[in-house]
Parts: structure tokens; C-alpha cells; sequence
């Protein structure tokens, strides 16, 4: 035996060796009850091994078209914090505009002003408009979409600098209370809360603050979480704490707080977020939401904030005339450079944060590489594939061009439909077997796609190992496509798994040159007349 095949041997034996190792199952555990929620392979919650070339892969969000433009006289090239929900068939937009004049000539052509609050709808998602809303008056005029002024939260020492916008999914929200918006006050200093029964005209709920231990530089959120029963809020901390002198000092790492509460009064103590195996890193802000279609799952967007100091590579990057001017003000605003991570959570408390950037600055030549750029919005929506006859897919959005010229763009962004991680393999193949579950269904439908020549198999096994019989691996036919819930189906038992539901199962997926994001079960619907002859 030639010494080139002697090795191939030997490492053929090995990975069988560690195949089969990787493969005994630990003793069974008490399975996971998943009823019939969506899930998704944005980490290892129900991973119990994986063999082969396969593993989990962030994916990225593809750049489409600039929206909208902050070019109103009352925003600015600091227009951000922008909340973006969908309700009903109106989209909105919420989001605070400003503007900083220490940047090159382009800035000069604003006016500094007050910070303002806005307001901005849409039918698509896409065609975003500002409506004239006649409450607050800039510059002689009400024609305008602002909706919190400095003025009108006076009585906290309120300012619509650090504010979020959302819609109240508590089922016992009263009505004049079902739009909400956070601000900051100094009245005394901390979180307060402002109701609408329609979205644009708000009033404060309290004229006490519902949360005092933070630094709140940033944008701060907070939700009903279903499945908590309970809302959540996160805001920004320093991870030394802040000093108060003539403004707010940082020290230590910008991070994330949070706390629970059951009528948005009486609130929990506040815990700081932890992290599965994620470094040290400044997070400007956390983008925290339940996702929209399996809402156990909380995702964060933080935008992420480097400063790697003057060096040869960025002095190479866009913008470098205007980068020196920001830099007279302070260092760091030609120095720093912000991205878009991502980032998923079962308990609302520890996070599976990829250290991969979500979002990377990107190629542009102009208004790119900035500070405050790539900071994705909070919520997503839905929205029309930008292909001809492909399904929906999720819209998000996120700023360019911020403290540059005389705006700040917003581009859209678009991702598949749980498209944000996939157990991936390529044609070398691989394997993903689950802990025990258990489920309630009689359809098992998975969102995955593969090339034409690869695909996937579905086997269900018991919850030590064993293949269950009409379920096993030779009794699935390869599936290839792109589908968002395509039902498995066994040569004799066709989609029907109805026979298991209630039991404790696993489920082997086999892949070659495919990608699986989740899958799901769901109410039994009988196998389709195929073609004669098919």
C-alpha cells in the first residue's frame, strides 16, 4: 500500500471513528416540549451533534435602495434611533432629527436646531412619506411630521434625543395607551413613558421615571414579550459605571441592561446581559425584539463601536477630508468606525452574539466608514421580494452618511425569511441531529434551499438514537428546492407524522450543498395528487 493511501486510509478510519463517537446519543434527557412554534437554527439550543462538513452559518443582508433622506430643515445629517414596526397595512417610522455642523462645508448648509422627534408612514415599506401633521411648529411653520419637542417634555426635563417608538402587543394595554414612546428626562433623571391611541399625538403616562439605573446615551427599548407574559426593557450602561460631572462621562465598555416588568410600573432589579463566548466589545446600541414569526426567540442588532486609533488603513478609507475636520472636535469622530452585529436569546438575559459583523461597512466611495453608519433600525417588516415571483422577505434598515453632509440616508436592507443563520453543508455533506423533543403537528415543514444537484433527507429517530421505522433515512426520498415550509415526506408514511406527535423524537437532517434555517410542525394536511406517471 502506497504511503499517500496508508494516510487516506487511516484518516478515512478516523472520521469514521469520531463520526460514530460524535454519534452515540448522551442517555436520553427530557425532551424539549416545542408544540408547534417556528424553529430556527440561530444556535445550538436544540443541537445535540453535528458530523460532517456542516456548521452553523451566519448569513448577511443584501443592500438595496436609499429610502429616505433626513433633509427636512428640522432633521439633519444626525437624524437616527429610527423604530420601524408594520401595523395593520401602514408601516411606520419613528426617529429623532438633529443636525451637527462640526464636519466639512456640505454641513454648513443646515442650521443647528433643537432635538425633534418625527414621524414618517408608508404603504410598502419601500416609499416612505412624511405627513403633515400641524402639531408642532419649526421655523413659522406647522407643516411638519414632528411629534415630541423639547418644549413639550419641559415638565421632566425631557428630550427626544435617545427615544424609541413601539406598538403595545400586551393584550390588556388600554387603548389610549397602545403606541408608546420612551424618553429620557432629568426630572429626576431616568426612563419615562409617553401613550397614543393613534401613533401621533402623545401625552406621558407618568411624571415619574419607571427605571434610574442606566446611562441611557443610547437608544432605549422596551416590549411586551408573549412569551414572557411581561414587558422587557434594555438600555445602555457603562460597564464601570458613569461619572457625573458637567455632562456624562464614560468609563469602561458601553453595554446592556435590562429588566422585566408586568404593568410597565413595578420593575424587576436590573441585570446586565451576558454572552456566549463573546469578547469585550463597545455595543452602541442593542436593536433587542422578539422575532416576529417565533417570538421565544429575542434578536438584537448592537451596532458595534471600534476606535483602532490613526493608522495607514484609515487613511485610506472614504471620506478622509471630512473625517480631519470631525477629528478637530474630538479624535475619535474621525477615528471610529461603527458595524451591525447580530445576535439571538431564549431567555432575554444570555446571548449568542456572532463576532462576524452582520453588517460591514461596505464598498462605497462616499458617505461610508462613518461613525454612526450601519446602525440598523429597531423592528422589521415584511416586505415584497425584490425578485418577480419570489416570496416575501424581511425588510431591515439602517443609516449611511450620518454627520457628513447636510442628511443622513436610509437604506434598505433585505434578508430571506429566517434567513438570518442556517445549519449549512456543502457537497461533502453533513449531519444535524437534535436533543430530544417532542411536538404537537402532523406535518413537519422545513425553510431550506440547496443547489440543483444537492439537497437533504429527514430521518425521525426515538430519543436514544434509534431510527423509528417508516421514518428512517432510506425511507426519505432526497428533497432539493428553495422553499420556505416544504413538507418532508417518507416513501410509505408520506407527510403524515401524526403517529408521533406527543413522543419523544429526534430529528437527523442529512445535507449536501443545502442550507436548513428552520423548520417547524404544523397541522396535518393530506399528501397532494401528484401527476400520473410522476
Amino acid at each position: 500500500m502506497s504511503v499517500t493511501r496508508s494516510v487516506m486510509t487511516r484518516r478515512m478510519l478516523c472520521s469514521v471513528v469520531t463520526s460514530v463517537a460524535m454519534w452515540v446519543p448522551a442517555i436520553a434527557a427530557e425532551p424539549i416540549d416545542i408544540g408547534s412554534r417556528l424553529e430556527l437554527l440561530v444556535d445550538e439550543a436544540l443541537v445535540d451533534s453535528m458530523v460532517g462538513d456542516v456548521r452553523l452559518e451566519l448569513h448577511h443582508p443584501i443592500r438595496r435602495e436609499i429610502v429616505f433622506k433626513t433633509d427636512s430643515r428640522w432633521e439633519g445629517n444626525a437624524s437616527a434611533y429610527q423604530s420601524v414596526f408594520k401595523n395593520g397595512d401602514l408601516y411606520r417610522m419613528y426617529y429623532h432629527g438633529v443636525h451637527y455642523r462640526n464636519s466639512g462645508p456640505p454641513a454648513q448648509t443646515v442650521e443647528n436646531h433643537p432635538w425633534v422627534f418625527c414621524y414618517a408612514e408608508s404603504d410598502d415599506g419601500i416609499h416612505w412619506r412624511r405627513p403633515e401633521l400641524g402639531i408642532f411648529e419649526f421655523g413659522g411653520s406647522k407643516a411638519n411630521n414632528i411629534i415630541l419637542t423639547p418644549e413639550f417634555l419641559a415638565e421632566i426635563g425631557g428630550d427626544p434625543a435617545h427615544t424609541a417608538a413601539f406598538l403595545d402587543a400586551n393584550p390588556d394595554c388600554p387603548p389610549d395607551e397602545k403606541y408608546k414612546i420612551l424618553v429620557v428626562g432629568s426630572k429626576p433623571r431616568g426612563l419615562y413613558v409617553l401613550g397614543s391611541a393613534d401613533g401621533i399625538h402623545f401625552s406621558l403616562i407618568s411624571k415619574e421615571p419607571f427605571m434610574t439605573k442606566g446611562a441611557f446615551d443610547s437608544q432605549n427599548l422596551a416590549f411586551w414579550d408573549p412569551t414572557l407574559g411581561a414587558y422587557r426593557a434594555y438600555w445602555r450602561i457603562f460597564t464601570e459605571g458613569v461619572t457625573k460631572a458637567d455632562n456624562w462621562k464614560p468609563a469602561g465598555y458601553r453595554a446592556i441592561r435590562t429588566a422585566t416588568s408586568k404593568d410597565f410600573v413595578q420593575w424587576s432589579d436590573p441585570l446586565d446581559l451576558t454572552y456566549v463566548d463573546s469578547p469585550d466589545e463597545h455595543l452602541y446600541t442593542n436593536q433587542i425584539q422578539p422575532y416576529y414569526r417565533a417570538p421565544h426567540i429575542l434578536m438584537g442588532f448592537p451596532m458595534r463601536y471600534t476606535d483602532r486609533g490613526w493608522s495607514e488603513p484609515l487613511l485610506d478609507l472614504p471620506g478622509l477630508d471630512e473625517r480631519m475636520i470631525r477629528a478637530k472636535s474630538h479624535p475619535r469622530y474621525g477615528t471610529a468606525i461603527t458595524d451591525g452585529l447580530f445576535m439571538t436569546s431564549r431567555d432575554g438575559r444570555l446571548f449568542k452574539r456572532w463576532a462576524e459583523a452582520f453588517l460591514r461597512p461596505g464598498p462605497r466611495e462616499r458617505h461610508s466608514w462613518v461613525y454612526g453608519d450601519n446602525f440598523i433600525f429597531w423592528g422589521m417588516v415584511e416586505t415584497k421580494s425584490a425578485i418577480e415571483d419570489a416570496p416575501n422577505e424581511i425588510s431591515l434598515y439602517a443609516t449611511e452618511s450620518y454627520w457628513e453632509g447636510p442628511y443622513t440616508t436610509i437604506r434598505r436592507l433585505t434578508i430571506r425569511v429566517d434567513g438570518f443563520v442556517s445549519a449549512s453543508a456543502p457537497m461533502a455533506g453533513g449531519e444535524v441531529v437534535t436533543k430530544p423533543i417532542s411536538f404537537e403537528g402532523g406535518n413537519l415543514t422545513l425553510n431550506f434551499e440547496t443547489s440543483g444537484v444537492g439537497g437533504f433527507q429527514v430521518e425521525i429517530q426515538d430519543a436514544n438514537g434509534k431510527p423509528i421505522d417508516g421514518y428512517t433515512l432510506a425511507d426519505c426520498p432526497p428533497i432539493f428546492g428553495d422553499r420556505l415550509a416544504k413538507v418532508v415526506r417518507w416513501k410509505e408514511s408520506g407527510g403524515d407524522v401524526r403517529p408521533l406527535a406527543g413522543k419523544p423524537i429526534r430529528l437527523r437532517f442529512v445535507l449536501k450543498d443545502a442550507d436548513l434555517y428552520s423548520f417547524q410542525f404544523v397541522p396535518y394536511a393530506p399528501d397532494p395528487k401528484r401527476p400520473s406517471g410522476s
